[in-house]
């Protein structure tokens, strides 16, 4: 099974790890250990610890430099978004780490591998795992294949205010009028969809869509901001 996993993380992710070991320990549940005394096992509890504190720091990091702008209460609650268990379960599916855990026979039963909070443990522990066996930034070169591009995408967008956002960039040098225009609303009345662009002194900068005009006005600020900076 961890043969398998290797040579996922070297096709997918270019990760060659020099130490096997960690993900033998990193994948393996505490049910399992307990099935196989003889082999003298560890599980994945520590390590994910270590992973867990891994990922506060990179995600900090990558958010205080991205929003240079943002203030810290609006930083924190971001964070806590992308660093809990509905993310990182999230991103543990989008890898398949969940077809490599070694389980115990009552947890494979159970289904354990498909439950959102071992998923979550497991992503920690692999974070763990390859930074004891590469260091920090084979982590931050991960991350930001598999879970930075989530911000791009819109799964934190209830937590971000682009528009505020935009007008803090645009009036940096001086005085911006900045405007948003409704371009189209189509579909049913229970199930609208609004078109709206945003322009700074007339010139057009983005387009966005939302099913109401305040969600079209936060998208089409998002893509201005992307075509900013």
């Amino acid at each position: 099974m961890i043969i398998g996993l290797m040579q996922k993380l070297k096709k997918d992710f270019g990760i060659n790890f020099k130490r096997p070991e960690l993900l033998d320990e990193a994948f393996t549940h505490a049910s399992y250990v307990n099935e196989h005394p003889r082999e003298q096992l560890k599980y994945y509890e520590r390590i994910e610890f270590l992973g867990d504190a891994v990922m506060q720091l990179c995600v900090s990091e990558y958010l205080f430099r991205r929003y240079p702008r943002m203030p810290e209460g609006k930083l924190s609650r971001l964070r806590a978004a992308m660093v809990c268990e509905d993310s990182f379960s999230k991103f543990a599916k989008e890898c398949n780490f969940d077809e490599f855990i070694r389980l115990g026979k009552g947890e494979e039963k159970a289904n354990a591998r498909q439950r959102p909070a071992l998923l979550c443990d497991i992503f920690e522990s692999f974070i763990g795992a390859l930074y004891e066996d590469q260091g920090k930034k084979a982590v931050e070169i991960f991350i930001a294949k598999v879970v930075f591009p989530k911000l791009d995408l819109g799964w934190f967008d209830h937590l971000l205010d682009h528009k505020t956002e935009l007008q803090e960039l645009l009036q940096e040098k001086g005085e911006v009028t900045i405007t948003y225009d409704e371009i189209a609303d189509l579909g049913p009345e229970h199930d609208k969809m609004y078109t709206m662009t945003v322009s700074a002194n007339g010139n057009v900068l983005g387009t966005g869509s939302g099913h109401s005009k305040k969600e079209a006005e936060q998208a089409a600020a998002n893509v201005a901001l992307k075509s900013l900076k």
